[in-house]
């Protein structure tokens, strides 16, 4: 089979980068499944827009972006086919050499709801600003301070910190 160079060079990105993606996509999702759904779905929109992007170092932020976008438009187009209940499943633990401290990090984030946990990784992993995730959301940027401030305050009782 013969490939273009960009071809070429697109499959390098994804074997560089798809690991640290894969793991920006789980923290968006709180699934393994769905991560990788994800990043398939953002990797696709990447390839077919290959030619059109023109900094190379910006690729990164083109696929979270893209994430971002398809995982919002998921919870919009979604029905409610999931339900509140008193007992949680059995938590799996994402990798088997975290620390306690991050794998319950990890649980606790899975455990928020979905638009507050996108704020919280935008914020804090992502480092985007409150303008920028208001943008990103759709939402003000007074309901991404006070959905940060709420998600910090969940992690924090479930991780027991003052």
């Amino acid at each position: 089979m013969h490939t273009t160079g960009w071809e070429d060079e697109f499959r390098e990105y994804v074997m560089a980068r798809g690991p640290a993606l894969l793991r920006a996509a789980h923290q968006l999702t709180g699934h393994p499944l769905d991560a990788e759904d994800l990043l398939q779905n953002a990797l696709t929109k990447t390839y077919f827009a290959w030619d059109r992007i023109e900094d190379r170092k910006a690729l990164d932020g083109y696929v979270r972006r893209a994430m971002v976008n398809i995982n919002i438009s998921q919870w919009r187009r979604r029905k409610l086919e999931e339900y509140p209940s008193d007992e949680l499943p059995e938590a799996h633990e994402p990798h088997e050499l975290c620390s306690d401290v991050h794998a319950a990090l990890e649980q606790a984030l899975q455990e928020l709801p979905e638009r507050m946990r996108a704020a919280i990784v935008l914020r804090y992993y992502e480092d985007m600003t409150e303008p920028e995730i208001a943008r990103t959301l759709g939402i003000s940027v007074g309901t991404v301070k006070s959905t940060v401030s709420r998600g910090m305050a969940k992690l924090r009782n479930a991780l027991g910190l003052p």
